[in-house]
């Protein structure tokens, strides 16, 4: 073990019941996007730099993302993230779709971080929009799909929230605190960074960072102020369409949700695990330029992201992960010597062709060996043919469950699984 090479930093190795997890969260929100009527895409993992460049912050270009020449010497990047490559889809066949689109899909990406926590360099992000309509019900919507997720997932209104706000109601309101649109951007990540520190610490930071006293006075009473939505007519929309879809118990007004300053020019929207750690689940927004940023015509749209790593941690601390069967086979086929591994096997294939998910054991061994397997890999039916057995056309059916065992005709071990697995399934 000790000359093991380890994995690279940062990646993930989804051992089987893992993968379990990933496959059902994945069906979950396969089932929710299309329960809205949303078509799956992708794009390619491989893209270049020049991409992100064109709309994504600097930071995600020059520290976050995986980059490196190709042969050619282009600097290609491993997908940090797909907007930019959804905006350049939708350029290219602009006047091909049927608009309002609304496009979902899941799939790798790799950022450049620091290891920790509900934070990797390797994931798997849920990125669903709906472009071309430019109202406060089409991001009600988007906001109501996260929302029926949660639902669908057992987590509840306690356990998981969905912090909304409004780009343009922040931009006046901080025009009206003497705020330059120079020092918006700054301003605007200085907020984005209040709930990441403790409060007297993050004060000294602002006004370190040339916001004066009283600026921030302003601005601790502007985040505070939860009733601040009434001013935007179109979070008052939204709030409407919210209610009218079902999830308002799930949305809530926070006017510190300040995210996606190189996207977002609306609405925006969190959500974020209501215990102790708070950690962000998703995120999204309302945007306006992406299509024409990169070569296309004017198209506003609606979306958001959400990575695959926080959501598992939120489902586990509030118990919503269901326990997965250990097992993708419901039978064992024992071999009962090396004269009868032949028809071990074609016993194998005929319960396949019933629809049976079946194991046949690789070899001869003995029983008490190939019955400890069935009970390890959580195989609950075997079937046993010894020479009595195959003498007079019987098989004997061990249930390792009950610990009760019958012998069967051969002819009519099909049926009688089938009516067993039936049972199981119910209980």
């Amino acid at each position: 073990m000790k000359n093991l090479i380890p994995p690279v930093k940062g990646t993930r190795e989804f051992y089987p019941q893992a993968m379990a997890l990933r496959n059902w969260m994945y069906a979950q929100i396969r089932k929710v996007s299309e329960i809205y009527g949303y078509q799956e895409y992708d794009g390619p993992f491989l893209e270049s730099i020049e991409l992100y460049a064109a709309k994504s912050g600097e930071e995600l270009v020059k520290e976050q993302s995986f980059v490196f020449p190709d042969r050619g010497g282009n600097l290609i990047a491993l997908r940090p993230e797909l907007t930019p490559s959804l905006a350049r889809m939708v350029a290219q066949k602009q006047n091909e779709l049927v608009f309002p689109l609304r496009w979902w899909s899941f799939g790798p990406f790799w950022r450049y971080e620091r290891p920790q926590k509900g934070r990797t360099r390797e994931f798997f992000q849920w990125n669903i929009d709906l472009i071309g309509v430019n109202t406060p019900e089409a991001d009600a919507e988007l906001v109501s799909i996260c929302a029926n997720l949660f639902a669908n997932l057992g987590l509840t209104p306690q356990e998981v929230k969905i912090l909304v706000n409004d780009r343009r109601l922040m931009d006046t309101e901080l025009s009206a605190l003497g705020f330059t649109a120079e020092v918006k951007p700054l301003v605007s990540k200085l907020i984005d960074r209040r709930d990441k520190m403790p409060a007297k610490v993050w004060e000294s930071f602002v006004l370190e960072k040339g916001v004066n006293r009283a600026q921030l006075e302003g601005l601790k009473k502007l985040l505070g102020n939860k009733n601040l939505y009434k001013k935007s007519p179109a979070l008052m929309r939204f709030l409407d369409a919210i209610q009218a879809l079902g999830f308002q118990d799930f949305v809530e007004y926070d006017p510190g949700i300040i995210r996606g300053l190189d996207y977002y020019t609306g609405i925006v929207f969190e959500a974020r695990d209501m215990g102790e750690e708070g950690r962000a689940i998703l995120g999204g927004g309302h945007y306006d330029n992406l299509v024409m940023d990169v070569g296309g015509n004017p198209l506003p749209g609606v979306g958001f992201a959400m990575g695959d790593v926080v959501l598992p941690l939120v489902l586990e601390r509030y118990g919503k992960i269901p326990e997965f069967i250990s097992a993708p086979a419901q039978v064992l086929v024992t071999v009962f010597d090396e004269s009868s591994l032949k028809d071990s096997m074609m016993l194998s294939t005929e319960l396949r062709k019933a629809g049976i998910s079946t194991l046949c054991y690789p070899e001869s061994a003995k029983l008490d060996k190939q019955l400890k397997f069935a009970d390890r890999a959580g195989v609950r039916f075997v079937l046993i043919i010894g020479p009595d057995e195959a003498a007079n056309g019987d098989v004997t059916l061990k249930d390792l469950v009950s610990k009760s065992q019958v012998k069967i005709k051969r002819n009519r071990i099909i049926d009688e699984l089938i009516r067993l697995l039936a049972d199981d399934s119910h209980v």
